[in-house]
């Protein structure tokens, strides 16, 4: 049994358990949590990011072991990918649509190695995998914004 705080949380604000693409729900409400001002300073983000990575590998294991092997309950690894995701990133429609489509198409595709992290077992399976798609998207945002 998890205790409810952690249940709450693991899922993404319970959005693990709502029906549909859980992950894209997941990565919703994170992208809102990101418009409420200030989140976007990195002394806000970082921290930010670093405590949802760190609590998500512990709370994710819990997951596994009530739900099995990477379940669509945990989305909390959807808001540490989005949220790398953002990093550096303007609260400007175009950036946060764009970061929001790269991020979700990463993360179901999940290109080399992310694909490999799904093969760590427990929670930092979990969430390694995300937090890749993540990396991936921020490099292609930071290069777009250079480029553009």
């Amino acid at each position: 049994m998890i205790n409810p705080v952690h249940k709450f949380f693991g899922s993404g604000m319970l959005t693990g358990y709502l029906k549909g693409p859980t992950g894209t729900y997941g990565s919703a409400v994170a992208l809102l949590i990101y418009l409420i001002p200030g989140v976007e300073n990195l002394y806000v983000l970082l921290p930010l990011i670093v405590l949802t990575s760190v609590y998500g590998v512990w709370v994710c294991g819990k997951f596994e072991h009530l739900y099995g092997e990477d379940p669509k309950e945990a989305t909390i690894d959807e808001f540490a990918g989005m949220w790398i995701s953002l990093i550096l990133a303007p609260k400007e429609v175009v950036y946060l649509v764009a970061a929001f489509l790269i991020w979700r198409v990463l993360d179901i595709v999940k290109p080399f190695p992310a694909r490999n992290f799904e093969k760590i077992k427990g929670g930092a399976g979990v969430m390694a995998d995300d937090i890749m798609s993540g990396i991936y998207t921020l490099l292609i945002m930071q290069a777009g914004r250079a480029i553009f």
